[in-house]
């Protein structure tokens, strides 16, 4: 029964080989599975060993690097406020000149008169002025007797015309009568002959009446265009003598005067006098007044090109002057000069001011100031930013990859502290606060945002 029982060895040999075999496949998806984990272990952490290598490095070369305070420029507000200094000026001023030689009479106004337009100023005693009219005076009169006188013979000339032509008429009907007695031979020949020769002295009469005529009419135009000189030459005096009173062109307020009783006024030859209000000496001097109106002023200012296109004519500023500080007047653009001042680059902008009261003089300092609603407002950034070297104006950046890079910027308004940007800069630049000599172009540092 044992031996029934017992296995026979070729099955032995089997089971040996088929535990063999299940040993070998555990053992080779254990190896296969650790080393599947590993490579997984491998892509996991050599990757991240790589960064937080370079991390390191990047870490420990950026501590290293010098740290830069950054800022970013801000954009400015559409609306601000501009001020600017102005000139009071007189909307209409001018010097008075004399246009009558003479003495000066008399003088009726002085600096600080208010004046109305036609008053008079001064006389000037100029008895040369008053015989030349009084001559072309004569003139006149002796011109139009001359064409009186020429109407007259014209009209004596056009009578004897008509009787040279009565006389003429009578000649030819008696020659033609002769004519057929000579042929009916009642009378010679030599009578006919006779009456033709007086036909013909007549009708030379008439011709010469007629050249006379036409003499006397040429005559006539000759003696009216002599009367019309006359007369325009009288007026033309007339007009000069007028000038020895010297009036106010327009209602204003004297400025200056330059002339005392007694001084030698010459007409027309541009002298102009150092004198003074208060001189006493008598020199020849033509420029009598200056007068300017102050009811309505100007006011002169120097807009910055920059902002030059922001203004309008027709807009309203506020005018306030430091000896008024109570008083703030309104003032109107009324024009501008149109072209920018090639040396300050400021465009001359003129308002017009209301001095009804004649609260301001001329020549006054005022401060204008406008209300600006700008379509592209600049940056602003601390003027501390600003590098100016023989570059131009420039400020320091710091590009992505942490270098320094000089940008040249064109500077607008001044605020102090802080400047405006008006080109140069798109908003997103990282510029240093307070940049030395030591942040050189192209240098890598570490930029560190400054706190406002």
């Amino acid at each position: 029964m044992d031996s029934q029982h017992r296995p026979s060895p070729d099955s032995e040999q089997q089971t040996t080989s088929k535990k063999n075999r299940r040993g070998i496949g555990a053992i080779g998806w254990a190896v296969i599975g650790a080393v599947f984990f590993g490579s997984l272990l491998a892509i996991g952490i050599l990757p991240r060993l790589s960064q937080k290598s370079e991390l390191q490095a990047a870490v420990k070369e950026a501590s290293t690097l010098p740290s830069i305070n950054v800022i970013t420029p801000r954009r400015a507000t559409g609306a601000t406020k501009l001020e600017l200094p102005g000139s009071v000026v007189a909307l209409n001023q001018t010097t008075i000149y004399a246009r009558s030689t003479g003495y000066l009479r008399r003088w009726y106004a002085d600096i600080g008169d208010r004046v109305q337009a036609g008053q008079l100023l001064a006389e000037i005693d100029s008895p040369e002025t008053d015989q030349q009219v009084l001559q072309a005076k004569a003139e006149v009169v002796q011109a139009q007797a001359n064409v009186a006188q020429t109407r007259a013979n014209l009209a004596k000339s056009i009578s004897d015309l008509k009787q040279a032509r009565a006389n003429l008429l009578i000649a030819r009907q008696s020659w033609q009568r002769w004519q057929v007695l000579v042929k009916q031979g009642a009378v010679p020949q030599q009578d006919a002959d006779t009456k033709y020769a007086t036909y013909q002295a007549n009708l030379a009469s008439v011709e010469a009446a007629q050249n006379t005529i036409n003499s006397d009419s040429a005559n006539i135009k000759a003696a009216q265009a002599n009367a019309y000189a006359s007369q325009a030459n009288f007026q033309r005096n007339t007009v000069l003598q007028s000038y020895k009173k010297v009036t106010a062109p327009f209602a204003g307020v004297i400025t200056a005067r330059n002339v005392n009783t007694g001084v030698l006024i010459s007409a027309g030859n541009g002298n102009t006098s150092t004198s003074t209000s208060t001189s006493n000496t008598n020199t020849s001097n033509t420029s009598l007044y200056t007068i300017a109106a102050y009811d309505n002023l100007n006011v002169n200012v120097s807009v910055p090109q920059s902002l030059s296109q922001s203004l309008q004519t027709g807009q309203t500023a506020q005018i306030t002057v430091r000896e008024l500080p109570q008083r703030v007047f309104t003032g109107k653009v009324i024009r501008t000069s149109n072209a920018i001042d090639p040396t300050t680059r400021t465009l001359l902008t003129q308002l017009e001011v209301q001095n009804l009261d004649a609260t301001l003089r001329p020549g006054m300092y005022a401060n204008v100031r406008f209300a600006i609603n700008r379509t592209n407002p600049p940056f602003i950034v601390p003027d501390s930013a600003l590098v100016v070297n023989a570059g131009g104006t420039q400020v320091a950046t710091v590009t992505k990859d942490h270098t320094v890079h000089y940008q040249k910027v064109a500077v607008g308004r001044d605020y102090g502290t802080e400047v405006e940007i008006t080109s140069g800069l798109t908003g997103n630049e990282s510029l240093i606060a307070t940049p030395t000599v030591d942040e050189t172009e192209g240098l890598r540092v570490q930029p560190v945002a400054q706190r406002k």
